[in-house]
């Protein structure tokens, strides 16, 4: 009977539904818990692949138990159609099934073989019954095969060397299902039509549901622990960053360090900082996150240990390069270097397989080029240093490639000469407002999250001692380290 069928009483349609009423609730959490599932599964920080296939089984079961409900049978007139469906849906329900027991570690080294082999027999059942309609050498395939499977199921997760309390628990959850499945499974194929499986399915979810609430937790817990760490690890590498450059009658320097993550592999220090002279150095160690920052902190140290070199760039970086050989695993470090001397209104200059730096005169924007190989790389690295004159009014530019290489949506990079001209646009701003324009525009520029760590250092110089040198920068003189 079915509603159009006028014989059909109310008391019967109540009677149904409070058969149903269980299964009604359960085919609607399973449901739920499935669509919830599949959204964390893609939502997440990483595709979950366990997720994924719990929340397909998950839906395709709760609908497989709708599909079976007698008021369903009440609501549509009987038809071949409607039960070949429901075989359909008892064949597809273990497809999702098997590919989570494989994801989750349960069916060993050969799982994804199993899973596929499996997932064969259950579509060829499905496809079968859409062509030929429901047999009952169909459904007695199902069973048995569904029978076997869990039979192995259980043993295969008893035969695990390594269990922790989760993976124990979760087993409890599938024991107590494939019990209850096995119970329906060998009833249908003796002709006798138990519905007790969806309890035992009610009782695996929710002990999946504490496992995955547990470990959601841990992570939680790990997470908040790491970005306590991370935000010590940011606290010691800034303290390893000089403080900001001392009054001097001749420079006027600022810095900006803008790291992408927490801590960074970008590095600078004033080697000399008094009244007449300055030592910059900017490093640049590859890749990023900690463990560039580590490198860097080693950075530090290479330089703290040449310091008595600081007069000669080409051989305080070949100092630095003997240190941070074999040291680094296998990572290099790009640097440059300027000594300024007031004094002499000099500057000499030595890089390491770094952006050039740039010297703004007189409206124009010069790059002052002297590199030698990067540092940490190559043991019989030489670097030669460039000496140029000083003059007043003179400002340099010494900045890592995050600068440079920074891209808009069209995924253009920002590039040199737009650089240039922000130098030449912010000729007249003090170093610290001309530093601040120069990360602002690169900030309008890229839209995009920033894709690697920003350094960058403003020198000024005032006055020297001597006559002005002539603007043409002549003479340039190379002496190797």
């Amino acid at each position: 009977m079915y509603v159009g069928d006028p014989q059909l009483t109310a008391s019967q349609v109540l009677r149904t539904f409070h058969h149903d009423e269980l299964y009604l609730f359960l085919g609607a959490a399973f449901t739920a818990v499935g669509l919830v599932s599949i959204a964390f599964a893609f939502l997440g920080r990483k595709f979950d692949a366990m997720l994924f296939w719990l929340a397909l089984f998950a839906i395709f079961y709760g609908q497989r138990l709708w599909l079976h409900l007698g008021l369903l049978t009440l609501i549509i007139p009987p038809s071949h159609f409607f039960d070949d469906l429901r075989a359909i849906g008892n064949y597809l329900v273990p497809i999702p099934a098997f590919f989570y027991f494989e994801a989750a570690g349960f069916l060993g080294r050969s799982g994804r073989k199993i899973a596929i082999v499996l997932t064969s027999v259950f579509l060829g059942l499905a496809v079968a019954t859409m062509l030929f309609g429901q047999r009952d050498a169909f459904q007695l395939t199902n069973n048995l095969v569904v029978i076997v499977s869990l039979f192995a199921l259980i043993i295969q997760s008893f035969t695990r060397k390594q269990a922790d309390k989760d993976f124990v628990i979760a087993r409890r959850g599938i024991i107590v299902f494939v019990i209850f499945a096995l119970f329906d499974n060998i009833g249908g194929a003796l002709g006798y039509r138990w519905f007790i499986e969806p309890l035992g399915f009610t009782f695996f979810l929710a002990t999946l549901g504490y496992v995955a609430a547990k470990r959601g937790l841990h992570r939680d817990q790990q997470f908040n622990a790491l970005q306590k760490e991370l935000e010590i690890a940011r606290r010691i590498q800034t303290s390893i960053l000089p403080p900001a450059y001392p009054q001097s009658p001749h420079f006027r320097v600022a810095a900006r360090y803008v790291p992408m993550t927490a801590v960074a592999g970008d590095f600078y220090d004033f080697l000399v900082a008094d009244q007449t002279q300055a030592g910059l150095l900017i490093a640049d160690v590859s890749g990023h996150g900690v463990p560039a920052a580590l490198i860097a902190s080693m950075v530090k140290l290479a330089a703290t240990s040449q310091r008595a070199n600081a007069a000669d760039p080409a051989l305080l970086l070949a100092g630095m390069n003997t240190v941070l050989c074999g040291n680094t695993q296998e990572q290099f470090v790009t640097a440059a270097y300027v000594y300024l001397d007031a004094e002499s209104s000099t500057l000499r200059y030595s890089a390491a397989a770094h952006p050039p730096m740039l010297l703004v005169r007189s409206g124009n924007v010069i790059e002052l080029t002297e590199n030698g190989l990067m540092l940490a790389a190559f043991s019989f690295a030489t670097y030669t240093t460039a000496i140029h004159p000083l003059e007043p009014g003179d400002r340099l530019l010494l900045y890592t490639d995050g600068i440079l290489e920074a891209t808009n949506a069209q995924g253009e990079e920002f590039g040199s000469s737009r650089l240039h001209t922000l130098l030449k646009k912010a000729a007249n701003l003090r170093a610290e407002d001309a530093a601040a324009s120069i990360l602002s525009s690169l900030e309008q520029w890229s839209s995009r999250s920033q894709n690697d760590d920003l350094t960058l250092l403003v020198c000024d110089y005032l006055c020297a001692n001597t006559p002005s040198q002539s603007a043409s920068l002549p003479g340039l003189t190379a002496t190797p380290a």
